[in-house]
């Protein structure tokens, strides 16, 4: 069509359809040509997860109608409404992923996966508007045709909707329906990612009390360790640099560290772990391990051997460290890392992961070392399971947590165009965090039980409690967000949890009545 012929509204109205037109087509084709791929990154949606399957033919298919239906002069209007409705669908989708806290992989197919997501969230909106201008005009366009009031046809398909109030009130619900539908698919996700009816909790009265927040500033902190009454916390984004707060919140101190020859090496994700007196500087894509001491936090390369290669490192001593490694044969590996003047040596425990798909995937999880019983512990993220096994793996026991899922519902998908494999679906994540301190284990969930209602997974974490002494479920309680912010991880110091949220660390007082903390070396607090 020539469109230097035609009005200027009429050639609005074209390029809007031509950029809608060229849009659909080169995002659905993308979509179809890279298939497996684009069902594995809905499928690890938090809001399509239980719908991915049927949202990965719908998708495409609507693309293609609403181009098919803006090509089609007689169904213009409606596509142009439609085309609309669809962009603030993806635009809502993409707000909620924003907000969810979790890394998503675009599903747009093509250069549109490139874009971050608030550029995505921008670039849909201009779309949007883009949508909303070029109705409007077409619907003008409508109004002034000659042979709108004698062709019977037009009026039967678009008299009502040309008015203007009904045109007005058909795009807001428009609006209105295309957010509350998205919304609808996010709870109906959730819903079924969450509840479990199949156990119950055990609910003391208030095991834990908020003492105490203060405001970080930044969501890129973890908890790097404990000494001397101090809690150290370490930066991803900053990786050599520390706050080290006081157990009472009052006292920060920021701490920036020396380590020697470290712009040899290139690193990509850098941890620090605190053992009193010394501190530790490991990434273990890198074999090399830096040992300093916290009194002049100077670090120089401790570990340097180049076929020790780990994923997971805590220090359990100055010289000895609990490991996770990965091997070709059994995917996922627990060991000991012990390094010694002239030798370092890595003992592993062959089989302890057990591996009932991949060994990779399905054997994911948290490792964590009980200083007060000389033991690891290791909870799957996928199955109820924890193993508990003592320095040599000579003593071993294998608990289940209270929820039912025993097997890891994990669907993989081998993408062989990227050579690479991710998963199918958003698994469902039985553990979300764990940590070990005394005779207990803690470990964070958010699936519900039988009697927990759905609001309680936005007004608080829940936090499962096990004794690995006798190996039994004890009770569990609710960490209450602080300034509407929710836990995501925290360690037990004495009887105090501390946790950390986005942009808070906060300080819970674990009530004596209901922990016994008597074995334990570090502070612990009276009860009031």
């Amino acid at each position: 069509m020539n469109l230097k012929s035609l009005p200027i509204k009429s050639t609005i109205i074209e390029i809007i359809c031509l950029l809608y037109i060229v849009l659909f087509v080169y995002a659905a084709t993308s979509k179809i040509l890279d298939y497996e791929n684009f069902i594995a990154q809905l499928g690890q949606s938090p809001l399509l997860t239980a719908f991915a399957e049927y949202a990965a033919i719908a998708v495409p298919a609507v693309e293609f109608i609403i181009t098919l239906m803006l090509v089609v002069p007689k169904w213009r209007f409606y596509g142009l409404i439609a085309a609309f409705s669809l962009m603030i669908m993806f635009s809502t989708y993409i707000f909620i992923i924003l907000n969810s806290g979790q890394f998503i992989p675009c599903s747009c197919g093509g250069i549109l996966e490139k874009l971050g997501w608030k550029e995505h969230l921008f670039f849909n909106i201009g779309f949007v508007i883009l949508a909303l201008i070029a109705t409007i005009l077409q619907r003008r366009k409508l109004i002034k045709e000659k042979d709108l009031s004698e062709n019977y046809q037009i009026k039967k398909h678009n008299g009502k909707l040309l008015k203007k109030r009904s045109f007005i009130i058909g795009i807001i619900i428009s609006f209105i329906g295309s957010i509350a539908t998205v919304f609808i698919l996010y709870l109906l996700s959730e819903h079924e990612v969450h509840r479990n009816n199949g156990f119950t909790r055990r609910m003391p009265h208030h095991p834990a009390n908020t003492v105490k927040g203060i405001d970080i500033k930044y969501n890129s902190y973890y908890i790097a360790g404990f000494a001397q009454g101090r809690i150290y916390l370490g930066n991803v984004t900053a990786p050599l640099r520390l706050l080290s707060i006081d157990t009472t919140l009052n006292n920060i101190k920021d701490i920036t560290i020396k380590v020697e020859d470290i712009e040899k090496y290139k690193f990509s994700s850098i941890q620090l772990r605190i053992q009193e007196p010394y501190f530790f500087v490991s990434d273990g894509r890198v074999p090399i391990v830096f040992r300093g001491k916290m009194n002049d936090w100077s670090a120089k390369p401790f570990m340097t051997d180049k076929k020790k290669y780990f994923n997971f490192l805590e220090p359990i001593d100055s010289t000895n460290f609990a490991v996770r490694a990965m091997n070709r044969i059994e995917g996922n590996i627990l060991g000991n890392l012990t390094v010694l003047p002239d030798t370092t040596k890595m003992e592993i425990a062959p089989g302890l992961l057990q591996k009932k798909l991949d060994g990779i995937f399905d054997t994911d999880g948290m490792l964590s070392y009980n200083e007060e019983l000389k033991q690891y512990v290791y909870v799957y993220y996928y199955r109820n399971e924890y193993i508990i096994a003592n320095r040599n793996f000579n003593q071993i026991y294998r608990g289940r947590t209270i929820d039912t899922l025993k097997q890891a519902d994990l669907k993989l998908v081998d993408i062989k165009s990227r050579k690479e494999k991710k998963f199918a679906k958003n698994p469902t994540k039985i553990q979300q965090y764990s940590t070990t301190s005394g005779k207990y284990l803690f470990v964070k969930s958010d699936r519900l039980s039988k009697y927990e209602h759905e609001i309680l997974l936005e007004q608080a974490s829940i936090i499962d409690v096990y004794n690995i002494e006798k190996h039994t479920y004890e009770f569990s309680f609710y960490l209450y967000n602080y300034e509407f912010e929710k836990v995501k991880t925290f360690k037990i110091y004495g009887n105090l949890l501390f946790g950390l949220t986005d942009k808070y660390l906060v300080s819970y007082r674990l009530v004596n009545k209901y922990f016994d903390f008597r074995a334990s070396k570090k502070l612990i607090i009276k009860d009031k």
